[in-house]
């Protein structure tokens, strides 16, 4: 499978890119950077906001998927959340549909959920709760997904990750830590599932303590191995566990991240 993928350069880019690739994937990196050093396959050095320049892209290059990690990783105003989640996934959505690309995979976030009380497992069924406005983000995006899928017949995939991180670090990673190898397996299941319509799952690792259902990934083909509770015996109780654990969205739900939602001069 081709597949373009978006935020290349990230965190979560650098990985799946060569993960993606040892799992016989053909994979195209897009980044607002230019490739890092040592990097030696198909780049574009593109901002995803500009419609034009994405839509450039998909004129030279064919591709059988998009996988769309590219955004703001961090709380902002809304039109910059807006933008940055959005307008960068209607502008792929645009493209694929004028280039016949079926399969759209999107680094959607727990914090669309983020204001949920931590109680019982969370569902894909609960109503979006988001904590900021970058969950507001992460969650109109899924909406315009929706749409896509509806009225075009996109496959498209919601993956709402957790704490993406190499090892757990706090109590709170211990429920929502996503492993290096299960983004990457989760990230293949996602691409190749046969028609998902329009999807969400969790991206977390198999955890112990886990807060969300994992079963939606798992009907898609995604079963993750690991777990972080390896890790909990290094991880010294903290002063913020309590509330970190009060909402699944951990201190994104906090009186912290409070803003307005536009900038005024």
């Amino acid at each position: 499978m081709k597949v373009l993928v978006t935020g290349a350069a990230g965190s979560i880019g650098r990985v799946v890119m060569v993960g993606l690739a040892d799992r016989g994937h053909t994979v195209v990196g897009l980044d607002r950077v230019p490739e890092p050093t040592g990097e030696d396959r198909p780049w574009f050095t593109v901002d995803c906001t500009d419609p034009d320049a994405v839509a450039a892209v998909f004129d030279e290059e064919a591709f059988d998927g998009v996988l769309h990690l590219a955004g703001r990783p961090h709380e902002a105003n809304l039109p910059d959340s807006l933008s940055s989640h959005v307008i960068t996934t209607a502008a792929l959505l645009d493209a694929m549909v004028e280039h016949g690309v079926r399969r759209f995979v999107y680094a959607s976030s727990n914090h669309a959920v983020g204001r949920t009380p931590r109680r019982d497992l969370v569902g894909i069924d609960t109503r979006p709760r988001p904590d900021t406005f970058y969950g507001v983000g992460k969650v109109a995006a899924e909406a315009v997904m929706s749409l896509y899928a509806d009225r075009y017949g996109i496959d498209a995939v919601a993956c709402r990750i957790g704490s993406y991180l190499e090892r757990p670090e706090t109590v709170r990673h211990l429920s929502t830590w996503l492993s290096h190898d299960d983004c990457v397996r989760m990230v293949d299941a996602a691409l190749t599932a046969p028609a998902p319509g329009f999807a969400v799952l969790y991206g977390i690792s198999a955890n112990t303590r886990g807060w969300w259902d994992l079963e939606p990934g798992r009907a898609l083909g995604y079963e993750p191995l690991d777990d972080a509770e390896e890790f909990a015996a290094s991880i010294a109780p903290g002063p913020d566990d309590t509330a970190d654990g009060a909402y699944v969205g951990g201190d994104y739900a906090s009186p912290a991240q409070e803003r307005p939602a536009l900038d005024r001069s």
